[in-house]
């Protein structure tokens, strides 16, 4: 019996991927600052938009 709990699937699994098995970035952002900069991001435009409208 195996050692892991890891389920080992065929060659050709159709399209499916092993996302254990992906490559693993030195660079990890977490969610909270993806969306903390998104809120700062878009509240940068609405202020430009504001205070230097176009046209």
């Amino acid at each position: 019996m195996a050692q892991d709990n890891q389920v080992q699937m065929p060659g050709a699994f159709g399209g499916l991927m092993r996302y254990d098995a992906e490559y693993h970035s030195k660079f990890a952002i977490s969610p909270k600052a993806v969306i903390v900069f998104l809120v700062a991001v878009i509240a940068f435009v609405v202020v430009l938009k504001v205070f230097w409208p176009i046209g």
